[in-house]
């Protein structure tokens, strides 16, 4: 059995008829919020804004901006919307950068994002014959529980891998006969990486599809993927505080990603003015939450950059898409003035034949900021000679330079020397003292 929608007069409505709905949603969300949380009531009562002043989505930009900064601020509850015998579900982010930012969800929020999760699974071509093995961590990071949620919904096998103990996974992925992977990018590169250590190919496991977020990968990491793996890779969007995994989804155009419009409503602003960019400018991407009960944010800044279009998509949908993050404000290193996102280096590095795994090195000697990327080469790039590899060494700092503007050393580096993660992989390390 096979689907071309999880829920086509939801994926595939006039765009008229979403914008009605968004205002339907968008005004009941408000007066929710305004009702019963009272960190937005005072935003709000600051201004003199009053939820009938919100009659539609020409007057989102009324409402306040919602920060990180205020989740911490509001640190555990403080930004729930209902009492917490109705929350029947608390996730939270690492906290690695300051207080974790606890998040609640009620059964109806469960719902949803079991949805919209499924939502991705048959969009890229998964059904209820397919073993869906989800790699993502399980606990109180979101994407485990995301994607498990959503493949339970579609009535899929779901196999609760986790992430770690990379050969039982190869070995899982043989035995179990698993036909669509769910993990981080760098993971499946790790994946495909040791199945080849271990004497295998993509022609011993079963694979036919992978969803893969949470981090930041270019359209050369997914060719390479999908060549190792043999699959279609497809990406997925989604952060703690709006929901998790699932917010945005790719189809099978591959070609951007949709957003859950009827559920999430998305703006892009200069990140420096907070000023409302017009479809097709890339900008900061802004999400208001239009269903969620529990934790509902409005206008909240991602800190992720990127560009929301809308166009006739080949797969029927009609939801806005939305880019693939080209970086994120508090991710971007500014290097002597010029800002600089990984994603930048990647693409370089992956455009000239070399693996993902790379890491830039930002230090601070004199007064003068410098940049180093060591870049992991592959066996067969290992065995060339001293001279030929200083001369592709400086083939890569040029090629920075000219992308850049500035100057960043490259040195290779043998094979398997930068550590693996079975997360997100670490690519900056600043030990720049800046504060």
């Amino acid at each position: 059995m096979s689907y071309r929608y999880y829920e086509s007069e939801l994926e595939t409505m006039p765009v008229s008829d979403i914008k009605d709905l968004q205002i339907e949603r968008l005004k009941k969300q408000v007066a929710h919020v305004y009702s019963n949380v009272p960190y937005y009531k005072n935003l709000m009562d600051e201004i003199s804004l009053k939820p009938s002043d919100i009659k539609g989505v020409n007057d989102l930009h009324k409402l306040p901006f919602t920060y990180k900064k205020d989740l911490r601020e509001t640190y555990p509850y403080g930004l729930f919307a209902v009492p917490m015998r109705d929350v029947i579900r608390l996730h939270a982010s690492s906290g690695t950068t300051g207080k974790q930012i606890v998040v609640g969800y009620t059964k109806e929020d469960l719902d949803v994002w079991d949805e919209i999760v499924a939502r991705q699974l048959v969009a890229v071509g998964a059904d209820v014959d397919d073993i869906i093995h989800v790699a993502y961590g399980y606990g109180l990071f979101t994407g485990g529980l995301g994607l498990h949620g959503g493949a339970q919904r579609l009535g899929a096998s779901t196999i609760p891998v986790s992430s770690g103990n990379t050969k039982r996974q190869i070995t899982i992925l043989q035995d179990f006969g698993s036909t669509v992977l769910c993990c981080t990018p760098s993971y499946a590169a790790f994946l495909s990486e040791t199945l080849y250590t271990m004497g295998l190919t993509k022609d011993d496991i079963h694979l036919k599809a992978g969803i893969f977020g949470a981090e930041a990968w270019t359209d050369q990491m997914r060719r390479d993927i999908e060549e190792s793996l043999g699959i279609k890779a497809y990406d997925i969007y989604g952060l703690t505080e709006i929901m998790g995994p699932g917010v945005a989804y790719e189809c099978s155009a591959q070609s951007g990603m949709h957003v859950n419009e009827d559920h999430f409503i998305i703006e892009t602003i200069d990140p420096d003015t907070g000023e409302v960019l017009p479809e097709g400018s890339q900008g900061e991407l802004v999400f208001s939450c239009i269903t969620k009960q529990a934790f509902p944010l409005l206008r909240y800044r991602t800190r992720d950059i990127g560009v929301i279009f809308r166009e006739t998509c080949s797969c029927g949908r009609t939801f806005i898409k939305m880019s693939k993050p080209r970086g994120r404000t508090d991710d971007m290193i500014i290097i002597r003035g010029v800002n600089v996102f990984p994603s930048q280096i990647e693409a370089v590095l992956m455009e000239h034949g070399y693996p993902s795994h790379y890491q830039i090195i930002v230090d601070r000697i004199n007064n003068i900021d410098t940049m180093n990327v060591n870049v992991e080469m592959s066996l067969e790039q290992f065995s060339d000679t001293v001279r030929v590899l200083e001369g592709k060494e400086q083939e890569l700092t040029d090629a920075l330079k000219s992308l850049l503007g500035i100057t960043a050393r490259v040195h290779l580096v043998a094979p398997r020397t930068i550590v693996r993660s079975e997360g997100k992989a670490i690519r900056v390390i600043d030990n720049r003292k800046l504060f």
